[in-house]
């Protein structure tokens, strides 16, 4: 269930004023919000009796590739545990300048969220007490530019670039051709079956 937009409106208009942007998409309530309002609207929501959100669930970002001159959004998920009710916050981003501040202050969850989204969108977090990548290395980076990669970006090529993240060595490759040798031997496989090839070697 999501909170009613009346509801969210009468509560952040003191914020944001009476023109508050919403989008609603079957029956779930987005509210969109600039970043310099965004601490104040977040606090709003987790601090009211008629909201409590007191969980954020998650932080992501959408890349619109193709939108000038604002491509990305980032996400808040909020959840509210004793009214059990749902609400995303939308802060739109410019391409060249793509900083929100922290969550972290009003939720300690935010943490890792947004970790993850500077990792994989590039977002940077303003005044996040550890902000360093989640999944890649830290010296992820495209090897001819020097460029920082991040890989949930529309731009970046669907097969990856190769030499950006090379594999480690794999000491145990003889030990397996050996065994899938002596498999092959002991179970040749049907020639009709084309379910499952054994990569070349």
């Amino acid at each position: 269930m999501y909170i009613a937009k009346d509801t969210v409106a009468d509560l952040l208009s003191p914020i944001v004023g009476s023109n508050l942007e919403t989008y609603e998409h079957h029956g779930q309530l987005s509210v969109i919000v600039a970043r310099e309002e965004l601490i104040e609207v977040l606090l709003q929501l987790r601090d009211h009796p008629l909201s409590r959100f007191d969980q954020l669930l998650d932080v992501t970002a959408i890349d619109w590739l193709d939108r000038k001159p604002i491509r990305f959004e980032t996400v808040y998920l909020l959840y509210s545990i004793p009214l059990k009710h749902r609400l995303r916050v939308k802060v739109p981003i410019p391409a060249e300048d793509p900083v929100v501040p922290t969550a972290t202050a009003v939720w300690e969850s935010a943490n890792w969220y947004e970790r993850e989204t500077y990792d994989m969108y590039g977002i940077r977090f303003e005044g996040h007490p550890d902000l360093r990548r989640f999944y890649m290395p830290e010296d992820y980076v495209h090897p001819e530019t020097g460029e920082p990669l991040y890989p949930l970006r529309k731009d970046f090529p669907l097969m990856g670039i190769p030499g950006a993240a090379p594999l480690p060595d794999f000491p145990e490759r003889q030990l397996w051709l050996q065994r899938r040798q002596e498999y092959l031997e002991k179970h040749p496989p049907n020639p009709l079956d084309t379910s499952y090839t054994f990569p070349a070697e």
